[in-house]
């Protein structure tokens, strides 16, 4: 028995189907999708030529009677830029894009296993121990309701886990900036994608200089946007927060900066602890 879902409004649904589904979003996505089983899910994401993130997401691959098509849980903000995206980068691929999410929603739950009453298509959540999820017709989703939202956000926000568009800024940050190789978002192994001569050169040269970081807050938390100060210097940006703790696009060097010389760091005039080694 699941002992806490929510529905995650925010959340939208995009399919992919047909016959070169896989090798379609195999040489667009960070991640490899090709070896994907029934039912599994990937983090993965669209970048620009220069290597910034412009769509995150999380593809689950269909049942086999569904032929070639996965199901793509992304920001319902950009369901629709992303499905006219991906039809920019068609061509002659034989494949389906449809922004499904007026028809479907997410639900996240976690404490335990889903209910068998569920239905929709169950995945567990790649990034981190966060439990799984599942796409519902949307009105099935709704009916879950949002009242226990705050409590999965405190759990995402734990494993530092971001959220686009809060805790970075769509098209502005690289990969490594938003943990995404930390959070399995990322196959270095895997062929040419969109971005990938710049993600892996990141790799290499070990050249990311900002982070996604979870961060203590010594009182209510500043909204996201705020800036994270050493003194007068800002070294970064406040995002999502639960109670006392919350996640922060920091710079490294200026982190280590403020620690070696011993000065605290201050979102809005609150103190900000690092809690995770930057």
């Amino acid at each position: 028995m699941t002992n806490k879902v929510a529905w995650l409004e925010d959340r939208g649904v995009v399919r992919v189907a047909g016959e070169d589904a896989s090798s379609f979003l195999q040489g667009l996505l960070t991640n490899d999708v090709e070896r994907l089983k029934a039912g599994e899910a990937r983090y993965a994401a669209l970048l620009s030529p220069q290597g910034k993130i412009l769509f995150d997401m999380l593809v689950v691959r269909m049942p086999a009677e569904n032929g070639a098509a996965y199901l793509i849980d992304c920001s319902a903000a950009q369901a629709a830029d992303l499905a006219k995206r991906l039809g920019f980068y068609k061509l002659r691929a034989k494949v389906v894009v449809a922004d499904e999410s007026a028809d479907h929603g997410v639900v996240a739950g976690w404490g335990g296993e889903p209910e068998n009453a569920m239905g929709g298509v169950v995945y567990r959540d790649p990034r981190a121990p966060l439990g799984w999820r599942a796409i519902l017709p949307r009105a099935k989703a709704a009916a879950v309701g949002a009242g226990h939202v705050h409590e999965y956000d405190g759990l995402r926000i734990a494993f530092a886990v971001p959220k686009g568009g809060v805790d970075f800024a769509y098209g502005d940050v690289f990969p490594q900036d938003a943990n995404l190789d930390s959070l399995n978002g990322v196959d270095f192994d895997k062929g040419c994608y969109v971005g990938q001569e710049v993600v892996s050169r990141m790799k290499h040269r070990g050249t990311a200089r900002k982070r996604v970081a979870r961060v203590r807050i010594g009182a209510d938390a500043p909204p996201p946007g705020t800036p994270v100060r050493d003194g007068q210097l800002t070294i970064g940006t406040l995002g999502s927060s639960s109670g006392r703790e919350a996640l922060a696009m920091l710079r490294l060097d200026r982190v280590e900066d403020a620690k070696v010389a011993g000065r605290g760091l201050s979102a809005g005039g609150v103190a900000v602890t690092v809690a995770d080694p930057a």
